[in-house]
């Protein structure tokens, strides 16, 4: 007889980037309706279900409800790193474990955080190491005003000046804000060879919609002369990006219909696939272990090899750069396996495997 355990999900079904949570969502489902309906796991999970709606105040409340109030250990949630920060001292108070599903700006290290997304050693760096030789080295900076859009942004100098380019502007908006116009304006007069988009949400939705419509004004800000790259834009939101997404160049793990992603499966969207397989890998490191879900971290992991590297908490990846084109994402490099390296003392130092350029 499978034993019951408890898995929170802590994500917002509606507010600003409500689409990237309904992607996880659906991912940990998807993962924990396999783990159940299998007769060889000795296991299954219940899932305990919170929605901040997307309220930054609600996050670390619901986080302790689940934790307290629930019996369960584990939390596969959180979207933006803003809430991932509220939620960290909720889980390293009451002893559980935040698995995160999307990508982030690294320098973070919890023993109470797994990190089954991307993180910028595995999409920022190789989509500028990308970008600068083939579009030039002159760069336009946007982000949502909180910790992904400024590490990002602070990275993304860092790595731009170090190559002898130049940053010729940098604006930020609220999470939620479509008031683009001065960063267009801002754009059509600096006029630089590509643009870094960190923006979340109807933010991004509304600055892509603005900017096609100034492509359409001006060539020199057509995707192939000046494109748009993204880290953490997927196929979950190219319904509300329409045919502004065209163009867009993005690097991320996983795209629709690439294989390679560790473990089986045909998901929707990076995001899908990283919260299907925190929950698959839970339950691996839960399996034949009676009363593991109560184990720390460290114990957790220990001598029980799979995807989580034990000493940083992140994942094996393959990195893939892919550029919208007719609707969908079409890869255009690939590296095939990169571990996370979330402080870059590796990256700095130890070339990346070999590029497989994927025609």
């Amino acid at each position: 007889m499978k034993r019951q355990i408890k898995l929170g999900l802590l994500l917002s079904r509606s507010g600003s980037y409500s689409l990237i949570s309904e992607a996880c969502r659906s991912g940990a489902l998807a993962a924990i309706a396999r783990i159940n309906g299998d007769p060889d796991i000795d296991l299954s999970f219940v899932p305990v279900e919170r929605d901040p709606g997307g309220n930054i105040d609600a996050y670390a409340p619901l986080c302790e409800e689940i934790l307290q109030g629930s019996g369960a250990r584990h939390v596969v949630g959180c979207i933006t790193s803003w809430s991932r920060k509220e939620v960290i001292p909720t889980v390293e108070k009451y002893g559980g474990t935040l698995w995160y599903a999307v990508p982030y700006e690294g320098f973070e290290a919890s023993d109470h955080v797994v990190y089954t997304h991307a993180c910028p050693n595995q999409h920022l760096l190789p989509l500028l190491d990308w970008v600068m030789p083939a579009h030039g080295r002159r760069a336009y900076l946007t982000g949502s005003n909180y910790i992904w859009g400024w590490e990002m942004n602070r990275l993304a100098r860092e790595r731009i000046t170090a190559a002898g380019g130049e940053v010729t502007g940098e604006r930020y908006l609220p999470i939620g804000s479509r008031d683009v116009d001065r960063m267009i304006e801002e754009l059509r007069f600096a006029r630089p060879d590509f643009i870094l988009n960190s923006l979340i949400g109807p933010s991004s939705y509304e600055f892509m919609a603005a900017y096609r419509a100034l492509g359409q004004e001006d060539a020199a800000f057509l995707p192939g002369n000046c494109p748009v790259l993204s880290c953490n834009l997927t196929e979950c939101e190219l319904p509300a990006l329409g045919t502004a997404a065209e163009g867009l160049v993005a690097a991320g793990p996983y795209f629709r219909g690439v294989p390679g992603w560790p473990g089986a499966g045909s998901f929707g969207s990076s995001h899908e696939a990283a919260a299907f397989s925190a929950v698959m890998e839970l339950a691996r490191l839960l399996a034949g272990r009676e009363g593991a879900e109560n184990w720390p971290l460290s114990q957790l992991l220990a001598g029980r090899g799979g995807i989580v590297d034990p000493e940083t908490h992140h994942t094996v990846l393959p990195v893939i750069i892919a550029r919208v084109e007719g609707g969908v994402f079409k890869p255009l490099k690939r590296w095939d396996a990169v571990a996370g390296d979330p402080y870059l003392t590796r990256s700095r130092s130890v070339p990346m495997p070999a590029l497989r350029v994927v025609s």
